[in-house]
């Protein structure tokens, strides 16, 4: 691995590899808060949200998603209306922040499924309801993640499509059958593939598995070596075929922000000094991972090479929701990625 790592960077017979000057912006589906702002305050200000957009851009990310988790109904509506006035009022906050990504309420409640969300406030889909935030959010959600177990969730499948939202399942325990309905419905992708699940499972029949298996599929798959080790990304990253495997950091608050307590949701989480957020019960809760560093992590622990890795950190996720990224400001380092 360290000779082929070695020769992505160049550095096989001594010399950097000089990288084009002007690269393309990173992008990202699930951005839950950035640099110590919370997307889920339903009261963030407009100068947070506007401290959190320049710190992705330092972190070499022009473009992406916010992420609203499960909440109550009107709670979910009022942070995206109250986000869409943050846009309206701030050109550089809306060309960054370039759809939503609704992750819950219509998941899994069952233990180990539902992760960090509160399965209290869950519930099956109502395409009314989808329809009413799309409304608030003047038509900016782009991507839903849900639980095909949940009832109904094949008819809301279908209305989201006809809304122009793509769908993506995680924290569920599907079967088979469910995912094929899912599937058959217009599902495209899976949210965080290999977490939103229980430690210990079936060995052999178990939601991962299931979800691996179907190649119409697209997984994002988290690079921080903390959600999945990295012989576990390796093995799913290479069961899925080319370009069907794709990144996100799923950061949270505390993602760009130096160890310690921060906000998230209704969570207060710790992060060590290994970079984990958790909550005070040891669940996982989000990453402090940043678009560049997870670009980093998916060439030294996948051993591809830059331009492969740069490619499914912006373009082939951008273009799945017919996204057109710019180029970053000013030039790159010889050996930054």
């Amino acid at each position: 691995m360290t000779r082929r790592v070695n020769r992505v960077w160049g550095l096989a017979a001594g010399r950097p590899v000089r990288q084009p000057t002007r690269v393309t912006s990173l992008f990202d589906v699930q951005i839950n808060g950035f640099a110590g702002v919370d997307f889920q305050d339903p009261g963030v200000s407009s100068d947070e949200v506007a401290r959190a957009v320049r710190a992705l851009a330092g972190h070499q990310t022009l473009r992406f998603f916010v992420t609203f988790i499960t909440d109550g109904r009107e709670r979910l509506l009022e942070k995206v209306r109250h986000f869409e006035g943050i846009r309206a009022g701030d050109g550089a906050v809306a060309e960054s922040v370039c759809g939503y990504h609704i992750e819950g309420p219509w998941l899994s409640p069952e233990a180990g499924y539902c992760g960090a969300h509160d399965p209290k406030k869950m519930r099956d889909p109502d395409p009314r309801e989808l329809e009413a935030l799309q409304d608030a959010a003047n038509g900016n959600i782009r991507l839903v993640t849900l639980a095909p177990e949940r009832g109904g969730s094949a008819a809301f499948i279908r209305a989201a499509r006809e809304m122009g939202i793509r769908i993506s399942l995680g924290h569920t325990d599907a079967s088979g059958a469910k995912i094929d309905e899912a599937v058959a419905a217009g599902a495209e992708f899976c949210t965080h593939l290999g977490n939103g699940v229980p430690l210990q499972m079936a060995r052999h029949d178990n939601v991962v598995q299931r979800l691996l298996a179907r190649d119409e599929l697209t997984a994002f798959l988290i690079p921080d070596g903390i959600h999945l080790p990295p012989f576990a990304l390796q093995n799913l990253f290479r069961a899925k075929p080319p370009g069907r495997a794709l990144f996100t950091t799923d950061a949270v608050a505390a993602a760009g922000a130096p160890p310690g307590r921060h906000r998230s949701g209704e969570h207060e989480v710790d992060v060590g000094d290994d970079g984990a957020v958790r909550l005070p019960s040891g669940q996982l809760a989000g990453s402090a991972l940043t678009p560049d560093r997870g670009l980093e992590n998916v060439m030294l622990w996948l051993g591809i090479d830059v331009a492969m890795a740069r490619r499914l950190w912006s373009v082939e996720a951008a273009a799945r929701f017919g996204i057109e990224l710019p180029e970053l400001p000013g030039a790159l380092g010889h050996n930054e990625p």
